[in-house]
């Protein structure tokens, strides 16, 4: 099956919502699905580690910043689509239904409804966003600075 390029950015959007979830968020869109599709794991869900780059200024020349651990799974649902997840951490639950649910997306019969599960995390992400630079907006000090003049 070859993806046009908009099938790409709306895959990657989708697998980022899924990687970026919460586990318990995404146990909750697992059970959303009523009857979840037979899979079987083809790769994984495996734990190791990045290695995560930078960029002085985000411009500047690439540096290595250090590693991260990501734990990534390789899934085939019944009707062959191929479902890939790389999440953060440790969490093998997490990046087996990511997988899971990234094989459903491609397959358009189960797209629509999934999609919506999708758009809920999306929000919930959205929503902890807005929370936490709340948060950290409350803490912000404004500094200003009085120079004195001669007398």
């Amino acid at each position: 099956m070859t993806a046009s390029v908009t099938d790409i950015g709306a895959r990657r959007r989708w697998m980022s919502i899924l990687a970026k979830a919460e586990s318990n968020d995404l146990e909750v869109a697992w059970a959303e699905l009523g009857a979840p599709p037979s899979y079987r794991v083809v790769r994984g869900p495996e734990i190791g580690l990045v290695m995560v780059r930078g960029r002085a200024g985000g411009t500047g020349a690439r540096f290595n910043l250090g590693e991260m651990t990501v734990t990534r799974c390789t899934v085939q649902i019944d009707d062959g689509t191929v479902g890939h997840a790389y999440v953060s951490g440790r969490a093998r639950r997490h990046a087996e239904l990511a997988a899971v649910l990234d094989a459903v997306l491609q397959a358009p019969a189960r797209r629509a409804a999934v999609e919506a599960i999708v758009g809920r995390l999306a929000a919930v992400q959205a929503d902890r966003r807005r929370t936490a630079e709340a948060r950290a907006a409350a803490t912000r000090v404004e500094f200003l600075t009085l120079v004195r003049g001669e007398e």
